[in-house]
């Protein structure tokens, strides 16, 4: 592993915390799929974790209440034809999913009302529009 996986600021996956489960993939290595267990899933009990800040362990717990289980984050990766390559992208795709979830909610929009100017010039135009198109039928042509 190449170190602590930041997920904002000072904060990081703890190693003591993460969960390893290898298995055979079903992904590229032709023969060497047979013989190695190159998936990873990797798990992180959210629900009992104590290195996260309250707050965001909140949030996180609601953003991801339809991929938890019993409180439980899983990751899987299988892309790469080695166990260290999955492993690296298992707790980087882990840590960016926890930074995501426990994100602050944007700031809510500030409602910003049109110029009048720009109102009158829209319907001056809409106006001009429907006189051309008027004066396109053929019905005073005598």
């Amino acid at each position: 592993m190449s170190g602590p996986y930041v997920i904002r600021g000072s904060v990081s996956l703890p190693e003591a915390e993460l969960m390893w489960r290898f298995s055979r993939s079903s992904g590229p290595g032709g023969q060497h799929v047979n013989t190695t267990d190159s998936q990873v899933e990797l798990r992180f009990d959210l629900a009992r974790t104590e290195s996260l800040p309250p707050v965001w362990k909140e949030r996180a717990l609601a953003r991801l209440a339809d991929r938890l289980v019993d409180g439980v984050v899983s990751v899987r990766a299988s892309e790469h034809r080695s166990q260290w390559r999955n492993r690296e992208t298992a707790a980087v795709r882990l840590a960016s999913l926890l930074a995501e979830a426990s994100a602050p909610p944007p700031r809510p929009r500030r409602p910003t009302r049109i110029p009048r100017g720009i109102n009158e010039r829209r319907l001056r135009e809409k106006k001009q529009r429907g006189d051309t198109k008027r004066g396109r039928s053929g019905r005073d042509w005598g």
